[in-house]
């Protein structure tokens, strides 16, 4: 089907105004910690007129920048680690096999998303500190707890995803891998991955990115011992002065690893997506 003159008109229109609104922002962040605090306080300007990288320097003696940034990879890595690996088996395990309780576990999961995650913010503070007071395993404030807590917001989606993914490869590829010798697990790794790879690097996408820019849980869950990265810049505000040209800074820093790992993982990010949604 040809578009029309009109819908090219109109196609053209949206797209600017979509781009312009995205582009500002970050335009706005990229000169403003480029400029003095003194020229940010001032009056709006859309050019510095005194051009520093000062803010890009400082502001790594400002806060603990670096000891957020090890605390938030080791928390997105880990989180995201898991959250693939256990969301891969539960995911071929309802795809593949049909058990008891099949279609209540796949309600239970699409059902948590029908929720705010500020909901479970309450009642997971208190099953940790539950379990801190009957077995002694300490979750609040540390790492471990906070992993946890992403896990429960990415694994749900992550799990519906590869279901619609793994359901979309053909049964007779791992029934001729289990013929040929394979036990389930060895299809899985053998024949249904390799086909399934774009929905498991989306699904590790948004698990990272679910765990690297999260801000409720990561300041209730954390100390400043293990405090990560969008908790941290927080601490750029004080109580006589906000660092407006830090924060700027440290937001564009702190924003490289998802861009880039956006950037390679793109076409997969967005074929995995749009296959388990559709199929």
């Amino acid at each position: 089907m040809r578009d029309t003159a009109g819908f090219k008109v109109y196609r053209a229109v949206v797209l600017t105004v979509l781009g312009v609104f995205t582009v500002i922002p970050l335009y706005v962040m990229a000169t403003s910690s480029l400029k003095p605090l003194s020229d940010v306080q001032g009056a709006f300007s859309w050019w510095p007129s005194n051009v520093t990288v000062e803010p890009f320097i400082e502001m790594w003696r400002t806060v603990p920048l670096a000891r957020y940034f090890v605390n938030s990879t080791i928390v997105a890595v880990v989180a995201t680690v898991a959250s693939v690996a256990v969301a891969i088996l539960a995911a071929f395990a309802v795809s593949r096999f049909r058990f008891r309780g099949r279609g209540t576990f796949t309600t239970s999961v699409l059902s948590t998303q029908m929720f705010p995650g500020v909901l479970f913010l309450l009642p997971l503070f208190l099953i940790f500190v539950n379990i801190n007071n009957s077995i002694g395993l300490q979750l609040v404030g540390t790492r471990m707890g906070l992993i946890v807590t992403y896990l429960t917001f990415s694994l749900p989606f992550s799990i519906w995803m590869l279901v619609g993914y793994f359901d979309s490869i053909p049964r007779e590829l791992d029934e001729a891998a289990l013929v040929d010798g394979c036990g389930p697990l060895g299809a899985l790794a053998r024949v249904v991955l390799p086909a399934a790879r774009p929905g498991v690097i989306a699904v590790a996408i948004y698990s990272f990115m679910t765990a690297w820019g999260e801000v409720l849980f990561a300041s209730v869950m954390t100390t400043e011992a293990n405090r990560t990265l969008s908790v941290g810049l927080r601490q750029y505000s004080t109580q006589t002065n906000v660092y407006w040209n830090q924060i700027m800074a440290a937001a564009l820093v702190v924003s490289i690893p998802v861009v880039i790992g956006f950037l390679l993982a793109q076409r997969h990010f967005v074929a995995g997506v749009t296959a388990g949604a559709v199929k």
